[in-house]
């Protein structure tokens, strides 16, 4: 996530990781281990997980440009391959 992320985000990309419930502090040193870059909220009390039934670890929500959700996966998704990549650029097209 962090190559795609660091690839798109000049060109309308959005990428916004949330955690689920966790302390703050352990949140901090889990992204500063993975280094991540995209930005990182803590869902502390669940309310947004809990709005978007979220179930599971990771639920990844696709936006359009009019913010609509028009995708949702469950689970761990290779989306820096190919198909993943041809996704976030069409979604990127004006």
């Amino acid at each position: 996530m962090n190559a795609l992320y660091e690839e798109f985000k000049g060109r309308g990309f959005v990428l916004l990781l949330v955690n689920m419930g966790e302390d703050p502090e352990i949140v901090r040193r889990a992204v500063k281990a993975r280094r991540y870059t995209a930005p990182v909220v803590v869902d502390r009390d669940r309310e947004v997980s809990d709005a978007y039934v979220v179930t599971a670890s990771p639920t990844v929500f696709i936006v359009d440009r009019r913010l609509q959700i028009i995708g949702r996966a469950v689970g761990r998704r290779e989306w820096s391959g190919e198909a993943g990549r041809r996704l976030i650029i069409a979604l990127l097209r004006p």
